[in-house]
Order: C-alpha cells, then sequence, then structure tokens
C-alpha cells in the first residue's frame, strides 16, 4: 500500500492548526512547515505528534518546495492550517494512492465557510487552489511570493477529486483584513515591472469587485458575497497601489 505524506505550512496558527493535523490523523506522515511562528504552533504541532520543520519565509512558492522536500512518502497531500480534510476526501485519497492507474496530480475541490454560511458562489467553490494530491517528484511550484503556480513534471493530464475539503479562511473580519493587507504586500513585488497608474489600480479594483459579485455571482451569498467581492476591490487596489509605490520610490517620501 503506498505511503501518503501531508505536510501543513504554517505561522502564527496555534488556534488553528490542531483542527488541521486532526483532521489527517489517517496519513503515513504529517510534516507542519513553520517559518517561526511566535505563539506556540510549532511546539503545539509538535506535541500532537507532527515532524516539524522550520523554514525562513522567502515567498510561497518556495515555502511549498520546501515543504516538499520534507516530506518522505511518495505520495504528497498538501493543507493550509485553515483547511481540513473531510472523512470524504481522505477515502478518496486513499483510493486513488491505491489504483495502479492513476494519475500523477489532483486538483481537490474546496469548501469555504465564511461569516456563519457554506459559501457556494462568489468564485468560492469548488475554489482549487494548486493540485494538492501528488506523487513526490512529479510536481513542484514556481517561485512568486504569492498565489504561486505549479509545475507538473509528468505527461499525464491533471485529475480532480470528487470529496471537497473544508476551509476556514478567516476567524473574523479583521484577521481578513490583515491577510489583504499581508497579501497585497506580496502580490505588489510581482506587479512591480508593470506600467501603473492609480487609475489602472483603480480599474484592476473595479474589475476585481464586479467579477465576483456579478460575473461569479456573489450576490447569491448575501452580505457575505458582498464582503468577498468588496475585499478583492481593496486586495487589488492595494496591490496595484503598493507596486506604483515601488516604481516611485523617494518620489512618494517625505523630504529630509
Amino acid at each position: 500500500m503506498p505511503l501518503i505524506s501531508v505536510y501543513i505550512i504554517a505561522f502564527n496558527e496555534a488556534e488553528k492548526v490542531r483542527a488541521a493535523i486532526e483532521s489527517v490523523r489517517w496519513a503515513d506522515e504529517i510534516v507542519v512547515v513553520d517559518s517561526w511562528s511566535t505563539d506556540g504552533t510549532a511546539d503545539l504541532a509538535a506535541q500532537l505528534g507532527a515532524k516539524v520543520v522550520q523554514v525562513t519565509f522567502q515567498g510561497f512558492g518556495d515555502l511549498r518546495n520546501q515543504a516538499i522536500a520534507a516530506c518522505v512518502h511518495p505520495w504528497i497531500f498538501s493543507l493550509d492550517a485553515d483547511e481540513r480534510c473531510t472523512p470524504e476526501a481522505a477515502q478518496e485519497i486513499r483510493r486513488i494512492t491505491q489504483d495502479p492507474n492513476a494519475l500523477d496530480a489532483y486538483h481537490t475541490p474546496r469548501r469555504n465557510f465564511f461569516m456563519g454560511r457554506w459559501i457556494r458562489h462568489s468564485g468560492w467553490y469548488p475554489n482549487y487552489r494548486q493540485p494538492q494530491l501528488f506523487r513526490k517528484g512529479l510536481m513542484s511550484y514556481d517561485l512568486k511570493p504569492v498565489h504561486e503556480g505549479y509545475v507538473l513534471h509528468s505527461t499525464k493530464p491533471l485529475g480532480h477529486m470528487r470529496a471537497a475539503i473544508w476551509q476556514f479562511p478567516f476567524k473574523n473580519l479583521a484577521e481578513m483584513m490583515h491577510k489583504a493587507n499581508r497579501y497585497s504586500s506580496l502580490g505588489a513585488e510581482k506587479i512591480q515591472f508593470k506600467k501603473i497608474t492609480m487609475g489602472s489600480a483603480l480599474l484592476h479594483g473595479t474589475w476585481s469587485f464586479l467579477k465576483h459579485y456579478f460575473f461569479k455571482r456573489g450576490f447569491l451569498d448575501g452580505w457575505a458575497g458582498f464582503v468577498i467581492a468588496l475585499g478583492n476591490f481593496e486586495g487589488t487596489f492595494y496591490r496595484y497601489a503598493k507596486a506604483l509605490e515601488i516604481q516611485k520610490g523617494d518620489e512618494w517620501r517625505p523630504p529630509t
């Protein structure tokens, strides 16, 4: 029976990492990749039996590649600290890894819970990120600091699991705003070489709101859908505005 490693990336996630680890107790190895948390995340993970690896954060792509390197088994399932593997997904993962005709990498659908409800629209379901189940050595990540992509080292097509995992992306709106600020700063580094104006930043932000609220039917998710769309507006606008700030450099700094 092929063995499975699960890696969980975490930074100051003491409130969430226990539930994430408990949801993958079925795995043959659990690796928590921590970036020097200050809230006891690493100690808690170790107490729960996970192998803890400390990696200095240099972008999510690098972090995930180092997580892969820390896993020892031929199959890898990636889980973030705010995600939970459901029993149905665990069963499907076991079936796939035991199938001699299995593909080499699979997307996993995610069902998100936000503002007291399961989000069914807004681009949040099935909300695939990078393939989360894959054979070791047959997938890696690019080195983008955030919203990292993946590179599939296989000629086989990409598969899609049927069973969903759960994601609890924000414990409250304050955490949502904190993450948006962090991610927009990381995202600004990716686009700092583009031609940007404050007008284009506003247009990109407005399009992001319209896309999520109308075209992805966020309005059907009630106020939660509006908040998601508004959050996408703010995150996108500030990503471009921060990139422009990088470009302007001393022009935007106060005189000495």
